[in-house]
């Protein structure tokens, strides 16, 4: 299907207007190969480099969904039970407990938990783990327990209390860096080695790593902080190119180009460019909603430095799926009921419509999370797409 529609006036707009973003890049992709490549602004505000399409970026929880097509490849293979204890492939989740509070001299309250965590609950986040961005008890279990932040890329990151029973709510967490303890237990392997050579080499996706290289930090992306005022002011910022965990939750760094191969995969029923990653019934099973009743919250920002509060598409309902956001009705900018998607912390947003064939990818270096403007850019960019998808079809 041709068509047409103005995203490099989108990404032009949103690094001219006031306030902007630094730089962005943006790709749409059909089944077969990408039909829109565009990238505007700048590298690091503070320089000269014009952003470009095969920059790097720290791709934060877009990470997610990769990790969860690991443990998919290992269901498919009888390796692994999702409603098995996770504790069976990753000891360490068994010794974890439930904080109910803390004492009057600050000390965190824990209990037993009143059941296992399951692989099934991690990938669905129901396991009772959460963010110290999102949650006032982790938030001071960080300030005065000293329990690490998650992009320490450490165990000890990862070794933090339930702040429910599993299986007991839905809290957005840390529970895929446990999926990928998981793989690392069942495999022997790091995690981007499995990664490297189930799915990266079948997709040809030849630069996302969790460990950036001097090749890759040639063309990395500069971070920027967002100020009350709308300023932007650049970060040195890099997660630990040696990290102790490879974090399956957000540890990547990657190409928006490379992204959208994995995309694909997800468009093409789980073949790649290279060979098959999943099979077509394992996609088709996964992007289900697996939530039942239960749909997923908006976020509430305790750390106002890395994230705003914020919610996809208010009043609409949302689910939860292997491992995506589900949109359970047609969202305002066109995206069908059914589709997945999912974001990264530092304002990175993509969509897999597999209705009708197509995902996107909108990349910015961001924080905090839920940046008006790049969100804002981002859904036109949406809008704009599915408006000359309409287009088409009625002409």
């Amino acid at each position: 299907m041709s068509h047409e529609f103005n995203a490099d006036a989108i990404l032009n707009g949103v690094v001219t207007s006031d306030p902007r973003v630094p730089g962005v890049v943006a790709m749409v992709t059909d089944r077969q190969r990408n039909i829109y490549e565009g990238a505007a602004g700048l590298r690091r505000i503070d320089g000269e480099t014009a952003m470009t399409t095969d920059d790097v970026f720290a791709i934060f929880s877009t990470t997610k969904a990769i990790t969860g097509t690991a443990v998919l490849q290992l269901v498919e293979e009888g390796k692994l039970d999702l409603d098995a204890p996770a504790k069976t492939y990753a000891p360490d989740i068994g010794k974890l407990q439930v904080i109910e509070g803390f004492e009057a001299n600050g000390e965190p309250r824990l209990r037993a938990p009143k059941r296992d965590i399951t692989t099934r609950m991690l990938m669905l986040h129901t396991a009772g783990f959460g963010y110290d961005f999102f949650s006032e008890t982790y938030n001071r279990l960080a300030q005065e327990q000293g329990q690490p932040s998650v992009i320490t890329a450490s165990k000890a990151a990862l070794m933090t209390p339930l702040l429910f029973d599993p299986d007991e709510s839905w809290e957005y967490g840390t529970n895929i860096d446990w999926c990928g303890q998981v793989v690392e237990g069942i495999t022997n392997r790091r995690l981007g080695e499995v990664f490297q050579s189930r799915i990266f080499e079948p997709l040809g996706m030849t630069n996302t790593t969790f460990e950036l290289n001097d090749r890759l930090r040639q063309n990395l992306a500069g971070m920027h902080a967002r100020g009350e005022d709308g300023s932007l002011t650049p970060m040195d910022f890099e997660l630990p190119d040696k990290p102790e965990v490879h974090m399956g939750g957000h540890g990547l760094y990657g190409t928006v180009g490379d992204y959208m191969r994995f995309i694909r995969m997800w468009l093409n029923d789980g073949a790649g460019e290279n060979g098959r990653v999943l099979k077509a019934d394992t996609v088709q099973m996964a992007v289900q909603n697996h939530l039942g009743d239960r749909k997923i919250t908006p976020f509430k920002g305790v750390i106002p430095s890395l994230s705003n509060d914020a919610e996809f598409f208010p009043g609409l309902s949302k689910s939860w799926s292997f491992s995506f956001m589900v949109n359970d009705e047609q969202a305002p900018t066109g995206r069908p009921a059914g589709a997945i998607g999912w974001a990264g912390l530092a304002n990175l947003f993509y969509w897999i419509d597999r209705r009708n064939g197509f995902g996107g990818f909108w990349a910015t270096q961001i924080l905090p999370f839920g940046d008006p403007v790049s969100f804002t850019g981002y859904l036109e960019l949406e809008t704009a797409f599915y408006a000359s998808l309409s287009a088409a079809e009625a002409a």
